[in-house]
């Protein structure tokens, strides 16, 4: 799950990262107030940022500087409803200003192919970080981290030395960094990201944007992670999945997707596609693994949230037999079938094989339901979900 930058600052904060005060407003009367609250009692300045989950804010006009709380309303009303490579802005933060002396990036993350963690950091901070990265890798530290020690005094040291911070700042940068490290532990995070990290002027080293990402497989150890999802951004078909516990994603197609197993679902996915092309260019409408267990109930589950999408022309079931058998399966199918009653009204092209297959095979022929068609092999699966998903167009 990506956060928004405001619920990031607040990860930060509670874990002891230095941060400036920001607040969340929806309206530019919930700005004007938040800007009375952050402007110093003379001069100084808010910063009125666009809360969506993307990057290139600035660019895009998302980001603007205002001296008075007047002026913060008026950019706030600029800000809302704009829409920024499609993410339209409900919700923006104000936050207090900050007078830069130099600018850094930071960057903890999963490196899978390594299976450790990796941490990134330049004494280049800023906008430009993706630009830096590709003309001047050299300018961009990577360091290894070992999951079991993280990112202690050692390590941190090690990541300033390889940034090349200046001796006067290092100690400082690196009590940030492991700071940063107990937000991505603690929190379960996939990445914790900071751009830019500042010096100020008055010498202190701040986070003035941060990007999360947690482990939602981690949920189960972090009751408070579920105020912090965009349910209102959500799509309703992958919200009822989840209630469900279903792995379900929405994608733009027309064929509806079962599986079991999330690389037979992913392959399958491609199959339909490729298949899709020599039928008006018809694609896959969903992820949908239903892991181990075929069950009516689980059966059932599914096919209703795809076939609540009114997208869906046909559905392609795609299982390999193994723990779970291709007899139960095809039970689960019927029952689900027989429970759905008329709401089940598009073509199901269902292939089955390993583990009983013929028993599977037998039982789905010998219901003889009419929306069903069975299929031998994967490639002439797809095919035929492909056609009848276009002739339903």
């Amino acid at each position: 799950m990506d956060l928004f930058e405001y619920q990031a600052r607040d990860i930060f904060e509670k874990h002891g990262v230095p941060v400036l005060g920001g607040i969340v407003a929806t309206t530019p009367e919930e700005a004007r107030a938040a800007a009375e609250q952050l402007l110093p009692a003379e001069g100084g300045v808010v910063v009125v940022k666009a809360q969506v989950k993307t990057g290139g804010r600035g660019k895009a006009g998302g980001v603007k500087i205002a001296r008075s709380a007047d002026e913060a309303a008026e950019r706030a009303g600029e800000i809302l409803g704009m829409d920024i490579k499609g993410h339209t802005v409900h919700r923006v933060m104000i936050a207090a200003g900050a007078r830069i002396a130099q600018e850094f990036y930071f960057s903890l993350l999963l490196d899978r192919a390594e299976r450790r963690y990796l941490a990134m950091c330049s004494v280049e901070g800023g906008m430009e970080i993706e630009q830096l990265a590709v003309e001047r890798p050299e300018a961009l530290a990577k360091v290894a981290v070992d999951p079991r020690t993280g990112i202690d005094q050692a390590k941190a040291d090690e990541i300033v030395a390889a940034a090349g911070f200046a001796p006067e700042i290092a100690g400082e940068v690196a009590a940030v960094l492991q700071k940063l490290w107990l937000v991505y532990r603690d929190e379960d995070a996939t990445l914790v990201e900071v751009n830019p990290l500042v010096l100020t002027e008055e010498g202190d080293v701040v986070a003035l944007d941060g990007k999360v990402t947690l482990d939602a497989n981690a949920d189960f150890r972090h009751e408070d992670h579920a105020a912090l999802e965009d349910k209102a951004a959500a799509d309703p078909l992958e919200a009822r999945a989840k209630e469900k516990d279903l792995n379900y994603v929405k994608l733009d197609g027309e064929v509806g997707i079962i599986g079991n197993g999330a690389g037979l679902v992913m392959s399958t996915l491609d199959v339909v596609a490729y298949a899709g092309e020599a039928h008006g260019g018809v694609k896959p409408a969903n992820f949908l693994d239903i892991g181990g267990g075929a069950s009516a109930e689980v059966m059932a589950a599914g096919l209703d949230i795809i076939l609540t999408n009114p997208q869906v022309k046909s559905v392609f079931v795609n299982v390999f037999g193994g723990i779970t058998a291709c007899d139960a399966v095809a039970n689960g199918i019927v029952a689900a079938l027989e429970i759905l009653g008329d709401e089940a009204s598009k073509p199901l092209v269902v292939r089955l094989d390993g583990n009983n297959v013929v028993e599977g095979r037998r039982i789905l022929a010998a219901a003889g339901h009419p929306l069903v068609t069975l299929a031998d092999t994967m490639d002439g699966g797809a095919d035929e979900a492909a056609r009848l998903a276009h002739a339903a167009a």
